[in-house]
């Protein structure tokens, strides 16, 4: 942690709804007038997408069916730990990109599913603000979790996740189905001991619950929209949260336990907004006074 250089760190799964936090996070900071370090996770897998597809035949081979992006041995945790830890001591650290497409990797002349090189942060940015999958990892070797001010995880429940990656994997990434439930079962021991974990480090949670069956998650013909689901907010600490001007903001929703708000899943980014907004500009005040 950091009161000079801020971090925040959003941790969710592919397909979470963080880019429904990051859009949020823009309003926020183009509104306050906030020059944010952006930083992808993807950024900091180990290997580009032709590595991953030979690793992962390698450690099938080698009797390992659970290899995954979930998991450690895929990440540069180690070296996104370093970002956090210089970035709140000195403002500074080492990026790179990871050019998912072929727009994105048009401007580097390189091949989509490669890395740039790695490249300083910008400087003079008021704050990082970090969205993958280890915004909140722990273990015996790093703690990546301990340098973020505010950390933010987006779980939708399980069901809605597979539906979620079901339904993009094929229509936009042309996967089989078998191929999407090949990959959920492959990473389920991954998910369990490497990301749940970090879902109980974090600040805040947000939690998408449909409300229509997805009993079967593998026959969803479609994705339960923002209207068909509540949202879960849960506050690790609720000290200093104003309940009761979030409830009369976020109408039609309630408090569940004396930390959690659930609202309408259709409010999620205006409830993003309106939680984080005196957050980050309290990091704000506090940098400018340091």
């Amino acid at each position: 942690m950091s009161v000079k250089h801020p971090i925040i760190a959003v941790t969710g799964s592919s397909g979470a709804g963080t880019t429904t936090v990051m859009k949020a996070f823009q309003h926020i900071f183009r509104r306050e007038k906030i020059n944010a370090g952006l930083v992808e996770g993807d950024s900091f897998h180990r290997y580009d997408r032709k590595g991953m597809r030979a690793k992962l035949k390698e450690a099938e081979t080698s009797g390992d069916r659970n290899f995954s992006h979930f998991g450690p041995d895929a990440n540069l945790i180690g070296d996104l730990e370093n970002l956090f830890r210089e970035y709140g001591a000195t403002g500074g650290g080492k990026v790179r990109k990871y050019l998912h497409d072929a727009d994105e990797a048009a401007p580097f002349k390189q091949d989509p599913g490669t890395f740039t090189e790695w490249t300083d942060i910008r400087p003079g940015s008021d704050l990082l603000f970090y969205e993958g999958l280890h915004g909140a990892y722990k273990d015996d070797k790093n703690d990546v979790a301990c340098h973020g001010d505010l950390l933010i995880g987006v779980v939708p429940t399980i069901n809605l996740e597979w539906i979620q990656k079901l339904q993009r994997d094929k229509s936009t990434r042309g996967y089989s189905h078998e191929a999407v439930v090949d990959t959920i079962l492959r990473r389920m021991p991954d998910y369990v001991n490497y990301m749940c974990p970090q879902f109980s480090r974090t600040h805040v949670n947000f939690q998408r619950v449909p409300t229509v069956d997805t009993s079967n998650p593998f026959i969803a013909m479609d994705i339960p929209t923002p209207d068909e689901s509540m949202l879960v907010i849960r506050f690790a600490d609720p000290k200093g949260i104003d309940f009761q001007y979030l409830l009369s903001m976020l109408h039609g929703s309630m408090m569940s336990r004396p930390n959690n708000i659930v609202c309408p899943g259709g409010k999620m980014g205006l409830a993003m907004q309106l939680i984080f907004t005196p957050m980050i500009l309290r990091l704000m005040d506090k940098k400018q006074r340091a």
